[in-house]
């Protein structure tokens, strides 16, 4: 019975290992490279459409029209500046006198921090000498017994 067994375990054993050695040669095998796709041709590429022609800035006028019309825009732009000039010197001064009265308000805050400072001190100073004699008025007596 022994060896029957002994047998049946070694067919077993053999079958398993065939089987493993077929799994292993149909794994083992290397795969096929993709095929190679054919190639596309490339677009054409796009093109940048033709740039409009710069109109004339004065269509139909004479030389002399041109150069009045030029002119008048050239006063505009000197009015236009100067008047930005004077806006800017207002400014200025506005930022001057900003300025001025934010050293003005300093000063008041500081001068009022010390005045604060002071009546703090003024109260210190009377809560202290109300401590002083309520501890003379009130335990003094008690002391002396």
């Amino acid at each position: 019975m022994e060896t029957n067994f002994i047998f049946g375990l070694i067919v077993i054993l053999l079958l398993v290992s065939s089987l493993q050695f077929t799994v292993a040669f149909e794994t083992e095998q290397e795969p096929k490279p993709p095929e190679i796709p054919e190639p596309t041709p490339e677009p054409e590429p796009i093109r940048l459409p033709d740039p409009d022609p710069v109109p004339e800035p004065f269509p139909k006028d004479t030389e002399s029209e041109k150069i009045q019309r030029l002119t008048e825009e050239n006063d505009k732009l000197k009015q236009q500046n100067t008047n930005l000039k004077g806006q800017i010197s207002t400014l200025k001064n506005e930022k001057l006198r900003l300025q001025t009265e934010i050293s003005q308000l300093d000063d008041i805050i500081k001068s009022l921090k010390e005045i604060t400072m002071e009546q703090v001190r003024v109260i210190m100073d009377l809560v202290n000498k109300f401590k002083d004699m309520l501890f003379e008025k009130i335990f003094s007596p008690t002391i002396n017994l």
